[in-house]
């Protein structure tokens, strides 16, 4: 059962990586190291295709090996985190809150900032 469901999420996150592809809002990357994570416990098979696919795999197989990311990817993701902590600080009435989610952006903020950029081949 285990299994199915990290089969099922993995396929989730590559339809999700695959809508990021055509939309500029969605961050590619994190979604497909996430279905990779899911693919690679569950089954092996999916992992090995994922791998070898000609346009996720490049960008599975720099994380793994040299934990880096596109530099595109990386500002769309820090962009994402900053518009979501703005527009979620603009909803909120309260100030407690407001800091809660900024405190709550900037450890993810800071971590995608300081990873490396993949090298453009």
């Amino acid at each position: 059962m285990n299994n199915f469901i990290l089969k099922v999420v993995g396929i989730i996150f590559v339809g999700l990586a695959a809508l990021g592809v055509a939309l500029p809002v969605l961050p590619t990357t994190p979604f497909l190291l996430v279905a990779a994570g899911c693919f690679a416990k569950s089954s092996p098979y999916l992992h090995n295709k994922l791998l070898n696919s000609k346009l996720f795999g490049p960008l599975i197989r720099d994380w793994q090996e040299h934990r880096t990311i596109p530099k595109k990817s990386k500002r769309i993701a820090l962009l994402s985190m900053v518009l979501a902590a703005a527009w979620s600080c603009y909803i909120l009435n309260s100030m407690v809150l407001k800091i809660i989610v900024i405190l709550l952006m900037l450890g993810p903020a800071i971590f995608v900032y300081r990873l490396p950029n993949s090298v453009e081949k």
